[in-house]
């Protein structure tokens, strides 16, 4: 259920918190007023509480950092038959995500300071949860010509990034990494060489020849990945890559975090828990942008978020109407729905044990914080009272028509998971509330 509460004081008490930022993961209560975090801390409730406290009593239930979504494509202006900040904030609150980051490839594009201004406001007005805007790259996202990233950032742009188009010219991508540098920008670059993408549409290997498709091979990532590395220790940029997806890729990643250049990446939660064979007799809802890969890679990418090297897990939200989804796989398009799912996703791997919680919760909400200098992704005294609330045994099946999102295209139909968001809180206010 979708709510938006007064700003009452909150006590979540007798509940598993976990915290990453302070390394915590144990038992105790958390106090919110006034829209921050006041305490948190184990016998809270029984030391007293202001008058009026809405005490929730969390047992056997986890309280964590809201989530940080870092890459989301949101249809405000010019696609909002495919997503609103309204429709897009709703399916986040039900997914325990309290911070959306929007992609620029809207239209028109957000490449300059109105367009910024338009979104940071529409999503004040009609979103439940925080929507905060990256900026195109390019002008036009064309990779021809950067754009001011000064003003940009000014105007409340949170990074910068083409979305899904890789800047093919090394000089431009030189410049951008040297200009951004100077503002303290964070680069978050989508790596595949388009001409090595060629036609193909499914990971290149025995799987797409027995379906009759054609590949995208790993090399497509690859080779624009080692170009960025080499092109952030000639510049000294911070650099995000924006979706790996293969083990070829974790390699350079690691040789260039061992080098010690400010490196970081994400995997989508899709790359993560799904695999190529998922895709089965053309299931179009799991055409992606990069494609899922093997099961091996998809280990290896687990294994990496574990050990910290994938720093971010990302839903990749990309929702597509019907229209052109439910089309020949060849001819769909790529992408998936993942606001509300990207959570019990996550939780599949945890009860797996491939990985623990507090690894997951630092993925998807401390670190993401980290890395684009925002105030969440922690239960500190004084922070945002961005806070999530986590059954971790409920079960539960996807049913497509339940999601909030106007498209319906997840590749997690039918799924049964275990665990999910039961409430979520945004500056203090719960705004949704699972019953």
């Amino acid at each position: 259920m979708l709510m938006l509460t007064d700003r009452r004081p909150i006590l979540l008490a007798n509940a598993r918190v976990v915290d990453p930022s302070r390394d915590f993961d144990g038992p105790g209560d958390v106090l919110i007023a006034d829209g921050v975090i006041r305490e948190t801390r184990r016998g809270i409730g029984a030391a007293g509480v202001p008058e009026g406290t809405d005490v929730i009593n969390c047992s056997g239930k986890i309280v964590a950092p809201g989530l940080i979504d870092m890459r989301a494509f949101v249809g405000e202006p010019g696609f909002s038959h495919r997503e609103t900040f309204a429709s897009a904030s709703r399916a986040a609150a039900t997914g325990g995500i309290t911070t959306i980051i929007c992609q620029p490839d809207t239209s028109p594009v957000i490449d300059n300071s109105a367009t910024v201004d338009f979104v940071m406001r529409r999503a004040r007005d009609t979103a439940i949860v925080n929507i905060l805007p990256m900026a195109a790259l390019t002008k036009g996202m064309r990779g021809e010509e950067m754009t001011e990233f000064g003003l940009l950032k000014a105007a409340g742009a949170i990074a910068f990034s083409d979305s899904d188009k890789s800047v093919t010219n090394a000089q431009v991508m030189r410049r951008a990494l040297t200009y951004a540098r100077d503002f303290d920008a964070l680069i978050v670059h989508y790596t595949e060489d388009p001409d090595l993408v060629g036609e193909g549409v499914m990971n290149e290997g025995e799987f797409a020849s027995r379906l009759g498709l054609m590949g995208i091979p790993n090399a497509a990532e690859a080779v624009m990945l080692e170009r960025d590395m080499r092109l952030v220790a000639l510049t000294g940029g911070r650099y995000h890559a924006a979706s790996l997806t293969c083990i070829d890729s974790l390699e350079i990643l690691k040789r260039a975090r061992d080098a010690g250049l400010a490196v970081t990446a994400s995997a989508s939660i899709n790359h993560l828990a799904l695999n190529e064979n998922d895709i089965g007799p053309y299931r179009s809802f799991l055409k992606l942008s990069p494609p899922l890969r093997t099961e091996d890679d998809r280990r290896a990418l687990v294994a990496a978020v574990a050990s910290g090297l994938i720093d971010v897990i990302m839903s990749d939200h990309n929702p597509q109407d019907v229209e052109v989804k439910r089309l020949p796989f060849a001819e769909a398009a790529p992408g998936a729905i993942g606001l509300e799912t990207m959570l019990p996703a996550g939780l599949r791997l945890v009860h797996n044990d491939e990985l623990d919680l507090k690894t997951l919760i630092r993925a998807m909400s401390t670190r993401p914080a980290e890395l684009l200098g925002l105030p969440g992704g922690t239960l500190r005294n004084g922070a945002p009272a961005d806070v999530v609330v986590i059954d971790p045994d409920v079960p539960w099946v996807v049913d497509p028509a339940d999601l909030k999102s106007p498209c319906k295209n997840t590749p997690f139909d039918e799924a049964r998971f275990t665990g999910r968001a039961i409430r979520t809180i945004v500056g203090g206010r719960t705004v949704y509330e699972h019953v």
